[in-house]
């Protein structure tokens, strides 16, 4: 179970909560002890952070959000070494162990989103620059240092400011909770939810020509992986080369209505994380709180590294061609810049990824 927020204090970042660690039932002599379900917490959250990891694998970089995705791994790591090490401590140890590493993780996680968001964006910004013309090495032994800098002032910061200690909570007329003070962030929380509402709002005018935009997105991507690996095509029959015929004579036509380009962006952006956004958004009205250490994860960090790159590919491109500097992405940026150009089939993008760069390069045929 998740810990139960009893009470909550509101500060400028955070939302305290009290997660539940023992419960006694004087009357009953019923005795309730929740502490393993915070070492199964911080296993699921490892194994889906790993999940995540690998299903982004192939778009792994040497940008800065690749490395913070990589540090949280090593921090899950971490965090499940110590708490299955405190259970061996004994049952007058372990819980005013398990209660001073939770809520200093807590605060740790939660004071991470800011600075990540910030080097983030300006990691990409810079990608153009003289410093972002640097060697594969340098870039990552940069992006280390940051990475490692932001942990350690996380870590660093709450330190004397964390309250530890245990607090019996009187209940009810003889049920007695043992619980420790944790931290949800604030900061997180806001995104989330300003994040799904303006893709909502954004998206509400166009509701009726979603589906339209989607399916002439996914058939320009289409086209534009069988002209990278045009191989693949030696052994359809000819029903399907005469499926793929009429496709790319359908191609050909001008897309009309064209999307605007920052609605085009937002679609690419919702199709793949709106799940994510309604499920934390649901979790948030039924008052499902989540801490910290649980909501910081690989899955927020890529649904951020997709926001930022949107913005910077948004803000960077122009009418004549898409902004090229930018790693690869689960969002398909490229093609809903042509998309809300209304690209024909001749002027499809063809993808190459440079691992050696780590950069997404798009040639445009003529």
């Amino acid at each position: 179970m998740l810990p139960k927020s009893v009470a909550c204090l509101e500060t400028s970042y955070t939302v305290k909560m009290l997660a539940e660690f023992k419960q006694w039932d004087v009357a009953s002599g019923c005795h309730t002890d929740n502490t393993y379900m915070y070492l199964i917490l911080v296993l699921f959250k490892l194994g889906m952070d790993a999940m995540v990891l690998y299903l982004c694998y192939r778009k792994r970089n040497t940008s800065f959000l690749s490395m913070c995705s990589l540090s949280i791994i090593l921090a899950d790591l971490v965090m499940v070494f110590f708490i299955a090490s405190i259970f061996f401590l004994g049952p007058e140890r372990y819980l005013a162990s398990l209660c001073f590493f939770l809520s200093n993780a807590s605060a740790t996680y939660g004071a991470l989103p800011l600075p990540i968001m910030c080097l983030g964006l300006l990691d990409y910004c810079l990608e153009d620059t003289s410093l972002g013309n640097q060697s594969a090495l340098c870039k990552f032994l940069r992006n280390v240092v940051l990475t490692l800098l932001v942990w350690m002032l996380a870590v660093i910061n709450p330190f004397g400011s964390v309250n530890s200690d245990l607090i019996e909570v009187d209940y009810k007329k003889g049920i007695t909770f043992i619980v420790c003070e944790l931290e949800e962030s604030t900061l997180l929380t806001y995104m989330i939810v300003g994040l799904f509402t303006v893709v909502i709002c954004i998206m509400l005018p166009f509701w009726s020509k979603i589906p339209q935009w989607m399916e002439k997105a996914v058939r320009l991507s289409d086209v534009s992986k069988e002209r990278v690996n045009p191989s693949k095509m030696l052994f359809t029959s000819t029903n399907c080369t005469e499926t793929k015929i009429g496709e790319e004579n359908y191609l050909e036509e001008t897309i009309q209505p064209c999307p605007p380009l920052w609605a085009s962006l937002t679609l690419s952006f919702g199709t793949f994380w709106m799940p994510y956004l309604t499920v934390t958004v649901a979790c948030l009205i039924f008052g499902f709180d989540v801490p910290a250490y649980i909501a910081v994860n690989v899955l927020w960090l890529e649904c951020t590294n997709s926001l930022l790159m949107g913005l910077v590919f948004w803000t960077k491109s122009n009418r004549q061609e898409p902004y090229s500097q930018l790693p690869e992405n689960v969002c398909l940026w490229h093609i809903y810049w042509h998309l809300s150009k209304g690209t024909g089939q001749q002027q499809l993008p063809i993808a190459v990824f440079n691992p050696s760069e780590g950069k997404r390069k798009t040639l445009l045929d003529v």
